[in-house]
């Protein structure tokens, strides 16, 4: 029996117990997730980007930012990662040989890292003008997740455009349906900018239109993110100066993304400067080991009231 139990228990040949829970954080065993043939069918995975130096801004670009495009830093090959592309497509080749897969798509499965990683792969192979509409949990390929493909280490600094002209070749005129499809897209855009300065990532400035937003992805575990954030509200010092307050929050893929409404009649690069003093004063807040005293307490409570789950 003991022979036979340790038989059972033994690792698989990739180093984890089929008995143990799945890396992906879904909180089921090995082998009723990732470890199943073909991977799991209806396992929400709530961090799919885990692990990977990218994760705030892959979060960004898949929830809030209209149109940008960055460089995949795959470990074999190369593929441009859209925000959205036509028809909310997972993936598509286009005109001039160029391979891009989406973020914003039509359908997903529970587990956004492992659809990419199959639009990844397909995109690899496919040729010009070959388009990949949807990747689901019927897809009978397991290319594993996007952690698998990726350099975890790289960071990635996304280009935002103005518009969806990228969509097609350079120098190439739309018509028909192509142009009705691009006219709509770019009329949906919200004017988007990606905040630069020294210790700020994965921050967004929006122009909503009766008022601009800062949008800033959070890599800290929540807890210790609310209790800097309660210590500088106590203190009145959770804003980026005149003209900023704190709006709320949302949680999104796992992390927390802290939302201010701005004076809209500043622009986006004046806000930097005040962004980057808000990331250290936050900083050096969740860096005390002190308990938070009342004021504090009140402020944290305050905080999440005001927030919400997006996935």
């Amino acid at each position: 029996m003991a022979k036979r139990t340790a038989v059972k228990n033994a690792p698989k040949a990739d180093g984890i117990n089929p008995r143990q829970p799945c890396p992906c954080g879904s909180g089921k065993r090995y082998k009723a997730c990732h470890g199943s043939s073909g991977g799991p069918a209806d396992v929400i995975v709530s961090r799919p980007f885990e692990g990977l130096a990218s994760e705030c801004e892959l979060i960004a670009l898949r929830e809030f930012v209209p149109s940008a495009t960055v460089k995949l830093p795959l470990k074999d090959g190369e593929v441009t990662l859209a925000t959205v592309l036509p028809m909310a497509a997972a993936g598509l080749v286009r005109g001039d040989d160029v391979p891009f897969v989406g973020l914003q798509v039509q359908t997903r499965s529970g587990d956004v890292s492992r659809d990419l990683a199959r639009a990844v792969m397909w995109a690899k192979d496919a040729k010009s003008g070959d388009v990949l509409p949807v990747v689901g949990p019927d897809t009978d390929e397991n290319p594993g997740r996007l952690q698998d493909l990726l350099d975890a280490d790289a960071d990635i600094v996304p280009e935002l455009h103005a518009d969806f002209t990228w969509w097609l070749p350079e120098e190439t005129e739309p018509t028909g349906d192509v142009a009705l499809s691009l006219e709509r897209a770019n009329a949906a855009i919200l004017p988007t900018e990606r905040l630069d300065a020294p210790g700020v990532k994965a921050a967004y400035w929006v122009d909503a239109g009766d008022k601009a937003h800062l949008r800033w992805v959070r890599p800290e575990p929540e807890e210790q993110l609310l209790n800097g954030m309660a210590r500088l509200a106590a203190r009145g010092e959770l804003d980026l100066g005149e003209g900023s307050r704190y709006a709320g929050s949302f949680r999104a893929h796992g992390l927390l993304v802290p939302v201010w409404d701005l004076d809209r009649e500043m622009h986006a690069r004046e806000w930097a400067s005040p962004a980057e003093a808000l990331g250290k004063r936050l900083l050096e807040a969740m860096s005390s080991d002190e308990q938070l005293n009342d004021a504090e307490r009140r402020a944290r409570e305050g905080l999440r009231g005001r927030q919400i789950t997006i996935r």
